[in-house]
């Protein structure tokens, strides 16, 4: 019986039949990777890359092993050990890593083989490390100490390990970027490029459209073209190119399947994707260099999902001819730019403020988490005075050391770190990291200046006895060794260290519980001068202790005891302070006066040159008179709040970690006419205001000082009506400045800021707010033809200068909704108590000083250094005997005749554990910042260290992990286009090894590496 056959059958059978046939025919398909530069063809450099976060969703530890991921599935270690064998299949495959905390925590835990295998990858170039630094740091809210300090551990730790030298900078996800990180920490340590994405999407717009997107960066205006640097900027992001290349095993980009026996055999449709992709980006940048970053955030856990198509796009996208595909790294994508000679546009200032919608200006975290960022500053100057008397005491690797610090303080400048832009367990660790740190080098401190104070001690001072304490609660009126009964002969030892290079006067302030006066180290009593501590600062403190101890304080203390003290350059002097109770004595108790009992209309405050004029009527603060220079100004002090957007309107952006947007402005004043409260002295004396119930300000002026310390308190934020708030100090004058105001960069250079403008685009200001704050780590200044007003902080924070002849700051935020960035929770900061919890409470201080024209910058700069490195306090007590004859009650490490000249910082002075000193000095001016010191200083090592005989100095880079001279005979200098760079920078010369005198020409940092032919550096007071 014949069978008719259906037409479809037919084709099926035939279908069958030929997949039958390539059965028979199927074999394995090397790919080949082999990466080549084709001269006249688009070149793609695959850039095989993860970034990984040292804290933000997770706390650093569980990024690392992978725990906790119902928040976030990522594992570094998985990373890590994924990548090597991944390499190791293929020898054109290659990857970059960045984050050192992470691969140095990998490093400890592999064997001897595995170790040498990753020796091999490295220095094949397979796997290149690049940046370098413990962690991605932030760029807007890091002081340019902390950048260079974790640059540094993670570039020596690479070159000692490795003898590797990282040659590019890869600062991906900071929210902005600033001049000192183009021409410090870019330029200065060696990197021939730097690569990162994130700026304002107008200016990003902009740029693609005029092939702008590279550039060469010119941070310094002091230093010109000897920093510049080629700065490569992402035409979308850190991630794959838009198409689908996403290829981690549960993501949903299309593989290349190639395997004709399967369905969906999709090439030609994936490589017609790349070629797309590459074109679209040519079109956008100059030369034909193009680069592809394949990764992102935590990628890579199992890099072979990633490798295995990347493989398959080099080997089709090159048969297919139209575009070169190739494994590269930034280094090798740098070199192929190089060698095209093009000439690149020129770029100066910085990138900020950041925005990536119109409604989404990233300056919120200039201030948030405030109490984390005054956290990061205090110990940031701590570890700075911890490793110069461990250099002068002598390391000991055995004892106690400044590293746990290091390591704490590195991992805080993430930019999901001192920011403040992480999820609050992840803040909570890394305070708790500092605290840890803080103990080990605390005990360092302790036993160093015991070491240096007893006349007994041994060389290894292992006989020491002094003890003494600290008193890291001070700053909330908590100091357990200085809260004592000295009624009955006691006495109260204070050691005042002084960690910068000149001669200091200062009057510092200690809680008592009774009537005291002090004595200098020759015995006699010294003017002091006792002020009652406001009920708000008892409460206040006993409050926070025991939120920070776990228990109430046992005593309550009555004075702050303020008296002046003077401390050679780095160094110590020794006061003593005694009961007064029912004895002769120069201390005075501060008079009260309150403006209710005023008839008249103003009040003067102030016992030196500076005078403030306050209203009695209202408290306010009304004028502002240096009788010294003649400068006079009105000035006002008031606080206002910013309303968080809920994203609930037509465009869904809030207010948050990130993102500032406010919705409208609103005074905070009394609801009733508070009294001005003075307290008035011969040392100093204080305004105290309460500016509403949970906002409490002391205005200080000391007799000796020419500005005013304004300390806030403010917390904790109501939000009872559901509306976030964001709290703001003005300080208004009457001054005429045109819209322009100068912020600092990174606490180092000042810039030149327009309201509402930018200098490389025409702006659309849709936040005319938000869009003009700047982040702050030293200052603030306004100036018009015949005054500057300058405003310095403690701590990074946002401000600007909203208002023609006023500046604001950002203080403190509260906030109730999440931004959308990310992070995932509202940035709402709770202290609690007794499981009694309530908004977090922030204390802090701002300096404000009124200068004639073009003498504000010696303020700045020198009183600056003051706000980094206050003096350092240590407590000891006696019952009897007598100290001076056992102790050296006077000490400084230089000649006694020596400081370091005015214009010069003391940024380093470091034990390392190969027996070198590592010495960095600071040039602290601008070219044409100040008439006198923006001039070439001179050091002389002979003088800072007397009696110490220098057998070896070798200058170094900025990170000290390469010869100076070496690092700028291979730095590639980059043509500018219209440039003819005729421009005179004047750079310091070689040191002479006869001579040992350093030059510093204006803004520039120097660093070296010193052998000592060591005598004992704890005996130095002997002299």
């Amino acid at each position: 019986m014949a069978i008719d056959r259906d037409p479809f059958c037919s084709l099926v059978f035939l279908a069958f039949l030929a997949v039958s046939f390539s059965v028979g025919d199927s074999e394995y398909i090397a790919y080949n990777t082999t990466p080549s530069i084709i001269p006249d063809k688009l070149n793609v450099h695959i850039v095989a890359h993860t970034h990984d976060d040292v804290g933000w969703l997770k706390t650093v530890d569980q990024y690392y092993v992978g725990s906790n991921n119902s928040i976030q599935g990522a594992c570094v270690q998985n990373v890590l050990d994924s990548i090597i064998p991944a390499l190791l299949a293929d020898e054109n495959r290659r990857f970059i890593y960045v984050e050192q905390a992470f691969f140095q925590r990998w490093w400890r835990q592999q064997s001897d083989a595995i170790k040498k295998t990753v020796k091999e990858l490295l220095s094949s170039g397979q796997l290149e490390l690049i940046n370098g630094g413990m962690c991605m740091h932030d760029e807007a809210t890091v002081h340019y100490i902390d950048m260079i300090d974790q640059t540094t551990l993670g570039h020596r730790y690479i070159k000692q390990e490795f003898g590797i030298i990282p040659r590019i900078g890869w600062q991906i996800d900071p929210f902005g970027h600033s001049a000192v990180q183009a021409y410090l920490l870019s330029a200065e340590v060696g990197f021939d490029a730097l690569y990162f994405f994130r700026m304002d999407y107008q200016d990003k717009e902009k740029r693609k459209e005029l092939k702008r997107l590279e550039v060469v960066w010119r941070g310094s205006k002091s230093l010109g073209s000897t920093t510049e640097i080629f700065a490569g900027i992402f035409p979308k992001n850190y991630e794959p190119p838009p198409g689908g290349f996403y290829f981690e095993v549960n993501d949903d980009s299309p593989v290349v399947q190639d395997d004709p026996l399967l369905f969906d055999y999709n090439v030609q449709e994936r490589v017609n994707d790349f070629v797309a992709a590459a074109i679209s980006q040519a079109n956008i940048t100059r030369t034909n260099h193009i680069m592809f970053t394949m990764g992102t955030d935590f990628k890579y856990q199992y890099a072979n999902s990633w490798f295995r198509q990347l493989d398959k796009f080099i080997h089709y996208v090159n048969k297919d001819g139209r575009v070169n595909a190739l494994y590269s790294t930034p280094s090798i994508y740098t070199d192929a730019k190089y060698a095209s000679k093009e000439s690149w546009p020129l770029k100066t200032d910085d990138f900020f403020p950041y925005a990536d919608n119109p409604n989404a200006y990233w300056t919120g975290y200039f201030t948030s988490r405030p109490a984390l960022k005054g956290y990061v500053r205090l110990m940031s100057g701590y570890y700075l005075a911890a490793r110069q008397l461990e250099f002068l005491k002598g390391r000991n690797s055995f004892g106690h050391t400044t590293d746990s610090l290091a390591d704490a303080l590195a991992i805080a400048q993430h930019h999901d770190a001192v920011t403040g832009t992480e999820k609050q367990h992840v803040a909570n660790d890394y305070a708790k990291r500092l605290s840890i740190g803080y103990s080990q080098a605390e005990k360092l401190v302790g036993t160093s200046l015991a070491c240096l104070t007893e006349l007994n001690s041994t060389s290894d001072c292992d006989n020491i006895t002094t003890k003494f304490e600290q008193c890291p609660l001070l700053n909330i009126t908590y100091c357990p060794p200085s809260e004592v009964d000295l009624s009955h002969g006691k006495t109260l030892i204070i050691l005042v260290y002084n960690s910068l290079g000149w001669k200091r006067a200062d009057v510092i302030r200690i809680p008592v519980i009774s009537e005291s006066a002090v004595y200098d180290s020759k015995g006699n009593e010294i003017e002091s001068q006792l002020l009652p501590i406001s009920d708000a600062s008892v409460n206040f403190r006993n409050n926070h202790v025991k939120a920070y101890t776990g228990f109430s304080p046992s005593t309550t203390p009555k004075f702050w005891l303020a008296f002046p003290v003077s401390v050679q350059p780095l160094g110590f002097n020794t006061y003593f302070v005694k009961s007064a109770i029912g004895k002769g004595s120069v201390s005075v108790t501060s008079t009260f006066y309150s403006s209710q009992q005023s008839t008249n209309g103003n009040i003067e405050v102030g016992q030196g040159n500076l005078k403030l004029l306050y209203n009695v009527d209202d408290g306010t603060l009304t004028h502002i008179l240096n009788t010294r220079s003649l400068v006079k100004t009105t000035m006002e002090l008031s606080y206002s709040y910013y309303a968080g957007d809920s994203g609930r309107g037509s465009d869904p952006q809030a207010s948050g970690a990130y993102i500032f947007r406010p919705n409208g402005t609103f005074p905070i004043a009394p609801k009733e006419e508070a009294p001005v409260t003075i307290v008035q002295g011969p040392i100093l004396d204080e305004i105290h205001q309460q500016i509403s119930p949970w906002i409490y300000q002391i205005s200080r002026v000391y007799k000796g000082k020419e500005h005013i310390e304004v300390e806030f308190t403010v917390g904790p934020i109501p939000v009872d009506d559901e509306i976030g708030k964001e709290i703001v100090t003005k300080i208004t004058t009457g001054m005429l400045t045109n819209k322009t105001f100068y912020t600092d960069s990174n606490g180092r250079d000042f810039l030149r800021r327009v309201r509402d403008y930018r200098s490389d685009w025409d702006i659309q200001v849709n936040q005319p707010v938000a869009g003009n704050y700047y982040p702050i780590n030293l200052g603030i200044y306004i100036q018009d033809n015949n005054t500057e007003l300058s405003v310095l902080v403690d701590r990074a924070v946002g401000g600007s200068s909203i208002v023609d002849g006023q500046i604001e700051l950002m203080l403190h935020r509260r906030l109730l909704h999440d931004d959308g960035r990310g992070v995932g929770e509202a940035l709402n900061e709770t202290v609690c108590v007794d499981d009694e919890c309530e908004g977090l409470t922030v204390r802090g201080k701002f300096y404000i000083r009124i200068d004639p024209l073009g003498e504000g910058s010696k303020w700045r700069r020198s009183f600056g250094q003051e706000i980094y490195s206050p003096l350092l306090l240590a407590f000891s007590e006696q019952d009897g005997g007598n100290w001076t004859s056992s102790h050296i009650t006077e000490f400084s490490a230089f000649d006694p005749s020596y400081s370091l000249p005015d214009n010069v910082a003391l940024v380093t002075l470091q034990a390392l554990e190969d027996g070198n000193v590592l010495l960095r000095l600071a040039h602290l001016y601008e070219v044409r910042e100040d008439k006198d010191l923006s001039s070439i200083a001179y050091v002389k090592l002979t003088k800072m260290f007397p009696g110490k005989k220098i057998t070896n100095i070798i200058e170094t880079n900025l990170s000290a992990n390469q010869e100076r001279s070496e690092m700028e005979k291979k730095r590639l200098k980059w043509p500018v286009e219209g440039s003819t760079r005729a421009e005179a920078i004047v750079r310091g010369g070689p040191v002479d090894a006869s001579k040992l005198v350093v030059e510093l020409a204006p803004m520039e940092i120097r660093t070296f590496l010193i052998k000592f032919d060591y005598i004992t550096f704890g005996k130095i007071g002997d002299r």
